[in-house]
């Protein structure tokens, strides 16, 4: 019975989490990356005056720069005047360079630092703006305050953001009420998925973000999360409420848009939240769109 209920957790584990993985080949965002015609990644890319922070995208787990908030939300942004750079964090060398974000939180943290440094240099600008989808979420959270990035930071908006642990999708409940929780242990690091462990309720990266505020002086923060979101549960521990931190559910905006966990990451309301987000002082009205409900 153990065994057979293992085997359906690394499933759900592998086919939710990992959904946006492996859609094609790539490797880390770099000068020469494939997307820079479509302006993501583009190292000449200079801020303008309306936009003068560049703009960091943070994959969520199990995906890369060039899926996620790469695939969509980067040409809109690029489109729209700003310079949107991404790189691939927190991959193993197990898995290799197709699967991010599944590295210990600490690691991936200091990965994003070198990135934003990297970017910093190349445009001249004095911050970014960070903007990361489920676990790049957190990471937004994460780099300002643990790895003392808020000088380097103007604006963090958070998707699907597990700041304060997730139960993967009522995973770690289930396996609680039938005392599984070694073999979700097991199922979780067979899988390579150290972020994993660290990021449920209660995980070791959760109680450092956790630890004091999480909101630091002089960043701009809005947090944006779904009603139907069915990965990062429950929906509340998304949300930091702090000072300076603007909570947004979806539904607030757009009551019948029933987008899911990873739908967020593509959603036509998300995009106008998250530009909304970066220039509130040209906010646009959200025209309300359904985005996919998983």
């Amino acid at each position: 019975m153990r065994t057979v209920v293992s085997k359906v957790m690394l499933a759900a584990l592998a086919g939710g989490l990992l959904a946006t993985a492996v859609q094609g080949a790539g490797t880390a965002a770099s000068a020469s990356s494939p997307a820079s015609s479509s302006g993501y990644n583009n190292w000449a890319c200079q801020p303008s005056a309306a936009h003068p922070e560049p703009v960091v995208l943070l994959h969520g787990l199990g995906a890369t720069y060039y899926e996620d908030l790469g695939q969509d939300v980067a040409p809109y942004l690029a489109a729209a005047g700003y310079c949107v750079y991404g790189a691939t964090y927190g991959a193993t060398s197990v898995l290799g360079p197709y699967v991010g974000a599944v590295g210990p939180i600490p690691a991936s943290g200091t990965q994003i630092g070198a990135f934003i440094d990297q970017v910093l240099a190349s445009t001249h600008a004095t911050k970014v703006d960070l903007v990361g989808h489920s676990e790049g979420a957190f990471m937004s959270l994460w780099v300002p305050k643990v790895d003392g990035y808020a000088r380097q930071v103007d604006k963090v908006v958070a998707i699907a953001a597990p700041t304060h642990g997730t139960t993967f999708g009522s995973l770690v409940t289930v396996g609680e009420d039938l005392s599984l929780m070694p073999e979700i242990g097991l199922v979780l690091n067979t899988g390579e998925c150290q972020a994993c462990d660290e990021l449920i309720t209660g995980g070791s990266a959760v109680t450092t973000l956790d630890a004091g505020p999480i909101a630091q002086p002089g960043v701009h923060y809005t947090i944006i999360a779904s009603k139907s979101d069915e990965l990062v549960t429950p929906t509340s521990t998304a949300f930091v409420h702090e000072p300076g931190v603007k909570n947004a559910y979806i539904q607030a905006t757009c009551p019948d848009d029933p987008v899911g966990h990873i739908g967020e990451a593509y959603d036509p309301d998300v995009e106008q939240m998250i530009a909304n987000a970066l220039d509130p002082a040209s906010a646009q009205p959200v025209t309300c769109s359904y985005g996919l409900p998983f």
